[in-house]
């Protein structure tokens, strides 16, 4: 790799540290968002809140090593066979980080598909029904997403899309399983009545 910029070889190393440490961090993140959120919820949606929180955190870091495993050697793959005779393919360390850093935090976060689905069927803003009748639709917002989300070539982009897609199907079949499970008790926080107020 090269260096084009005089301030690279000290910024990108140190920008590379900090993306790693907010990765990292995001189990922690959560852990502190759910402590703060979780009295105040009542003990059904406590139930479904808390797989969802792990399932989001696994599936984050499965995306991401979806992309370094399987994504990464067949892009850098293709686009070494794709350089032209006589072009020397030198790559700039930031432009680099950048590339990566994005199909990273691009494949984490369309592997939280299933868990939006779950979570929207879950409140009542879509049911099962009305998800498999958008399919079509769906397919294709998942190509129009991997276009956006990843740099712009067709191979990134289905390599993106696909696995959106299935993240989607499994988000439905999971939805159908919870809707057909999905009696609410008495709507009780689990913890005592706050104080009333003094006016």
């Amino acid at each position: 790799m090269i260096a084009t910029d005089v301030s690279s070889p000290f910024l990108t190393p140190l920008k590379l540290t900090m993306m790693v440490s907010l990765f990292l961090a995001i189990p922690v993140i959560l852990h502190q968002i759910w402590g703060f959120i979780a009295p105040g919820l009542y003990k059904h949606e406590k139930r479904i809140a808390v797989p969802l929180l792990v399932s989001s955190i696994l599936l984050f870091y499965t995306g991401m090593a979806f992309a370094y495993f399987l994504v990464f050697p067949l892009i850098f793959k293709f686009f070494a066979a794709a350089t032209p005779a006589g072009v020397e393919m030198m790559t700039d360390i930031t432009s680099y980080l950048d590339f990566v850093m994005t199909l990273f935090f691009a494949f984490g976060v369309a592997f939280e598909i299933p868990v939006a689905v779950v979570l929207l069927v879950w409140i009542g803003v879509v049911d099962v029904k009305y998800l498999k009748k958008i399919r079509p639709y769906v397919i294709i917002g998942c190509f129009v997403v991997g276009m956006i989300l990843t740099p712009p070539d067709i191979f990134s982009q289905t390599l993106l899309a696909v696995p959106m897609w299935m993240l989607f199907e499994i988000g439905i079949l999971f939805s159908g399983l919870i809707s057909k499970r999905g009696e609410h008790p008495d709507d009780q926080p689990d913890d005592d009545q706050p104080p009333a107020t003094q006016p």
